[in-house]
Parts: structure tokens; sequence; C-alpha cells
């Protein structure tokens, strides 16, 4: 057998419906949507979700909880995180978000002091922990909040 012998198996492959090509295809005329209302109509059919009129789910389950829509996402980063960047950098929010620390989307980013710091770096963030601050200064940077 050669690839040009190939063929795919019996009734693997069938044509599609052709709606609405003469009364002999079995599908013409009203090509299978009845005769009148709203589905037989074109761009006709329900809004997705709608129930007949009956109460639909998303509006007969209750409502919980409260989304604030003036939340500030705040981004943290530990102390040993910093330890990537070279002695004497000055890290600010662009520096964090190329090395892959922080998103785009943080409003503001919060350095926590987790872990030790063996480069010396001046670190310009929105807020930084006390501990995070001991940190950094003891390793010779220095923090400017702002």
């Amino acid at each position: 057998m050669r690839l040009h012998e190939l063929s795919p198996a019996d009734g693997a492959r069938k044509n599609r419906k052709r709606k609405g090509r003469g009364v002999g295809s079995g599908l013409g005329k009203t090509a299978g949507r009845g005769t009148k209302g709203h589905n037989s109509r074109s761009g006709g059919g329900v809004r997705p979700g709608f129930e007949g009129g009956q109460m639909p789910l998303h509006r007969r389950l209750p409502k919980r909880g409260f989304k604030n829509i003036f939340k500030n996402p705040v981004e943290v980063v530990n102390v040993r995180d910093l330890n990537r960047f070279e002695n004497g950098a000055v890290v600010d929010r662009n520096e964090l978000m190329a090395a892959g620390l922080v998103s785009r989307k943080a409003k503001s980013v919060k350095v926590l002091g987790q872990g030790a710091l063996n480069v010396s770096l001046t670190l310009q963030v929105e807020s930084a922990s006390k501990s995070a601050k001991e940190k950094i200064e003891t390793a010779g940077g220095k923090v400017e909040v702002g």
C-alpha cells in the first residue's frame, strides 16, 4: 500500500447539510426552522441566561460579598529578592519590573524584611517595613520612600 492509495474509512467523512436548497433536499423552504416564531427569524433566539420568562438563575441566587472598586493593590518584595541587583544600584519600580519581581498592575510596592541582604543599594519604593529598612541600611544602602 502506498500513500496515494490511502482513503478514509467508510462513513468517516460525511457531506454537510445544505439547508434551504429546494424542497427535494428535505431541508428546503424554511430550512428546518419551522414556519413562524422567534427562532425562525434571522437573528432569532433567546439571549444567554434567558429561561422563558422564569426568573433566571443568576437573579434567583443571593448576592454576596463586596467588591471594593477603590482598592489599592500592593505588591510585596522581600529583602532576600534584592540580592540579584549589583552593588550600588539604584532600584526603583521599573528595575523591579524588569527583574520580574513586580507586575504592571500594582499601584504600589512594599518591601518586607524577610531574608538577608548582601548588597548595598538605593531603594526607591512607595513603602518599606521597619525591619526591611534596618536590613538595607545595615548592608550599607538606603531607602527612599515616596
